[in-house]
């Protein structure tokens, strides 16, 4: 069975939506879903302690745009069959995957194959994500601007080939691995040090069996993401993302540190480039090879001197991009992912809000390294005050009548204003009215933006 086979129309029908995943994306899609009218009910499995009003009777922090019509689902992402189970049960109009991992398990094709709509790539076009060996591959055999790259699978191939090719290279995990799996060298002994770790130590398990050892490109990084139907390719608004734990863009990867939209970097003329050389390139390559891709295609992309060149693709919202583009989209979010999944989608249904949106993320102390769990979270409901903020929650859970921490990644707190440093300072202030136990995030989310450094302090 494929997308085409699912007959039942949702025309006019009021919605159940299922949303898997637990993370911050997941709360700012679950926020965005209950602002349709057409929306009865959104559940999220797992969810976290902002998917959720909880049981009333306990009391605590109301979670941002959070009302009774959501509540969470005790059944993990990756649980496919549990997943298939309970939109079968609980008659579910459309499933929307957020993570990563559930992708690679083939959950948008266990529910196809079970009649259920979902929005999100099959196992198949989800390679572009979960094996970088087959999305630089593909990216090669479709003309579609990357950086060069060698594909190994053995440390000892991988040795030869950096002491053969001395300089800056980017030494990637080919599998998924959190968004952690990519080092990037100044030296051939860094890079040696990473193949050790990734390859012969396993430190993200089997994602580093296979590596690429990629020209290292310079530039501004920004990330696309687009609403895709398999033919049709709606771009969102421009991002940046904030990977690097520290401010100056130092320390060890995150997940994901902050993010802000528009990226002034991209402007029409620069977006319509990048949809003719990327976007639409990479559906019309998916299609030939037998693989529409739907769902959310996100291309992480370095403009370098020669022009935007693709540095990986991600086949699902990113986090914490995501919390950004909800905060502008004016659009009917359901509207969008269904038309998505039906084949149906146009350009145009997509609005977008004036101004700026600037999501900062609060961590545990130690992340991205190990971390304590438990701390109680205060401020929650100070912080959501201003309506123009979000507080969107991701490694929460309830405890009683508090919320506590439960992941590296605690919270994304988001603003949106007219202009950039506008929606800095909410978001920031908005920070400061939370506190838990060694709370950690970047003072920098959003200054690259506002121009060269000089200008972007004089405005902080």
């Amino acid at each position: 069975m494929d997308h085409a086979s699912i007959r039942q129309s949702t025309h006019g029908r009021h919605l159940q939506i299922l949303v898997v995943g637990s993370g911050g994306r997941e709360h700012a899609l679950v926020w965005k879903l209950l602002q349709s009218p057409r929306v009865v009910q959104v559940y999220c499995a797992p969810g976290n302690a902002g998917t959720s009003l909880g049981d009333p009777t306990q009391g605590g922090p109301r979670p941002s745009g959070i009302d009774g019509r959501a509540s969470n689902l005790a059944i993990e992402a990756h649980d496919v069959t549990g997943i298939v189970s309970a939109a079968l049960r609980l008659d579910i109009d459309l499933v929307v995957i957020g993570p990563e991992a559930p992708l690679a398990a083939g959950l948008a094709d266990a529910l196809i194959d079970a009649g259920v709509r979902v929005f999100g790539p099959q196992l198949a076009p989800a390679q572009l994500e979960y094996s970088k060996a087959f999305s630089k591959q593909f990216m090669v055999r479709h003309h579609i601007p990357t950086a060069a790259a060698a594909i190994v699978s053995d440390a000892e191939s991988a040795r030869a080939w950096l002491r053969q090719n001395p300089g800056p290279v980017v030494v990637k995990a080919s599998g998924l691995a959190a968004g952690k799996g990519v080092v990037v060298c100044d030296t051939t002994d860094e890079a040696l040090a990473a193949v050790s770790a990734l390859m012969v130590e396993r430190v993200h398990g089997d994602a580093g069996a296979t590596l690429l050892l990629e020209e290292r490109l310079e530039g501004e990084e920004v990330s696309i993401l687009a609403f895709c139907d398999g033919w049709v390719a709606a771009p969102m608004p421009p991002a940046q993302d904030h990977k690097r734990a520290y401010d100056g863009d130092k320390g060890p990867n995150t997940g994901g540190m902050g993010a802000y939209a528009p990226a002034p970097c991209v402007d029409e003329a620069l977006m319509r480039r990048i949809d003719a050389e990327v976007l639409q390139p990479t559906l019309a390559g998916m299609r030939a090879e037998g693989y529409p891709f739907i769902g959310v295609l996100f291309a992480g992309l370095m403009l370098t001197a020669k022009g935007p060149k693709v540095l990986e693709y991600n086949c699902r919202f990113g986090d914490p991009e995501t919390e950004a583009l909800m905060l502008l989209l004016e659009s009917d979010l359901p509207e969008i992912l269904l038309a998505c999944a039906e084949g149906r989608l146009v350009p145009d249904q997509l609005q977008w809000r004036a101004g700026s949106a600037v999501v900062v993320v609060l961590a545990a102390p130690g992340y991205p390294g190990s971390y304590p769990k438990g701390a109680e979270i205060t401020g929650l409901d100070a912080a959501s005050a201003d309506p123009s903020v979000a507080v969107f929650h991701a490694g929460t859970r309830r405890v009683g009548a508090e919320i506590v921490t439960a992941g590296g990644r605690v919270l994304a707190v988001g603003a949106h204003a007219e202009d950039l440093a506008r929606a800095r300072d909410g978001a920031y202030r908005a920070c400061d009215r939370i506190a838990f136990s060694g709370k950690q995030l970047r003072r920098d989310i959003g200054l690259r933006g506002l121009g060269p450094p000089s200008m972007a302090q004089r405005r902080d």
